[in-house]
């Protein structure tokens, strides 16, 4: 019985956690959860909070008990520049390995997060939701947001000031001391109890440390057995270089009549080709895109992974993307800044989106394929 109830419990939790974001006024509430949602399920056997930044960020600072899956790593091409099952981000058995290792079942809810800006994020979330993963959400923003509403950090950061206060006066008091008719005991009482205070500081630190949310140090993960189901994959959330081009194609011969957009989320530089990756041959953009860098769609401000629903219908209402289109869109690697656009439409209901999962890792070092600059 007491199982039975634990299971119930846990269930609860689990189903509480989707109903989110409504006062936002997205039309998809299935995909967000909030932090004070997301706090609740920290520790649950039945979830997995992944963190879509890279490694050096996720040892700086991590919620506890998340692995880390670099959105820039999901992506998989070979030194061409090749994606040999493309649009899948990997191949299935590769993909399989890829998530279980990091201990993730297919049974349970995976929390996307990032710093808070939502790239990396929305990059772990296409991933999975690609290939059919049950429950997926993206915690809007991130780390930032969960350490927002620790009181446990709040507690941390009050000590981790005092304790900054201390060492300046134990600095200064020793500059002091150096100098011609300094009154030496009080310095030297100054200093002992400076040193004393940031001795009982970083005591108490230490014991606040243990309840933190987010964390530092080095992923502890117990691999898992993942299986995809080829029936399951969601070939409609993803594209590859044939169907960008056709779309493309149909760009450049219909303008605004075209059914088709091609959002390219990347920055300036990146778009007119001064700037590329060393691993890709050509810079440039994909003639006929729509140029809607990925900071538009996510709140700075706020530091929340994406704007209002109002607020992201005028970005894409200012460039006439409409839902009777098919859209794609791409940055370097496709799980990312493209990832963030996608799924902020797919939030505000758009059906037809798209990520080009090879972006213009491929694109550009396809010699066949047209760019401009």
């Amino acid at each position: 019985m007491n199982r039975l109830l634990k299971t119930l419990c846990v269930a609860a939790s689990l189903s509480a956690s989707t109903i989110l974001m409504a006062a936002d006024g997205y039309k998809n509430n299935s995909i967000l959860i909030s932090a004070e949602e997301a706090v609740k399920l920290v520790g649950n056997p039945k979830v997995m909070f992944v963190s879509g930044d890279n490694e050096d960020i996720y040892k700086l600072g991590h919620i506890k008990g998340s692995v880390e899956m670099y959105a820039h790593h999901l992506h998989h091409s070979d030194i061409d520049g090749e994606m040999h099952c493309a649009p899948l981000y990997r191949c299935i058995d590769d993909a399989e390995q890829t998530i279980g290792k990091k201990g993730i079942s297919n049974d349970m809810m995976v929390i996307a997060y990032d710093d808070f800006k939502g790239p990396n994020a929305t990059g772990v979330y296409s991933f999975f939701d690609s290939y059919g993963h049950k429950n997926v959400k993206v915690l809007n923003g991130g780390r930032a947001a969960m350490m927002a509403i620790d009181p446990a950090q709040k507690e941390y950061d009050a000590l981790n000031k005092d304790l900054k206060a201390a060492k300046k006066v134990a600095k200064e008091s020793k500059e002091a001391l150096k100098k011609e008719g300094a009154d030496k005991a009080a310095l030297e009482a100054a200093i002992k109890k400076a040193d004393e205070d940031a001795k009982a500081l970083q005591e108490k630190m230490a014991i606040v440390e243990k309840r933190l949310l987010v964390v530092k140090g080095d992923e502890v993960v117990a691999p898992k057995k993942y299986k995809i189901d080829p029936k399951k994959i969601k070939y409609s959330v993803i594209a590859d270089k044939n169907e960008v081009k056709h779309a493309m194609e149909d760009i450049l011969k219909n303008g605004k009549n075209s059914k088709y957009v091609i959002i390219d989320s990347r920055g300036i530089a990146e778009i007119i080709g001064e700037r590329k990756m060393d691993n890709v041959a050509r810079g440039g953009h994909v003639p006929g895109a729509t140029f809607i860098e990925w900071s538009q769609i996510s709140d700075a401000d706020k530091k929340l992974s994406f704007r209002s629903a109002e607020e992201l219908q005028k970005v894409y209402d200012n460039y006439g993307i409409t839902k009777d289109k098919t859209i794609y869109a791409y940055c370097h690697v496709g799980a990312g800044r493209s990832s963030e656009h996608i799924t902020a439409l797919q939030l505000l209901g758009y059906k037809n989106v798209k990520v080009f999962t090879g972006s213009w890792d491929v694109w550009g070092n396809d010699m066949n394929l047209p760019i401009k600059r």
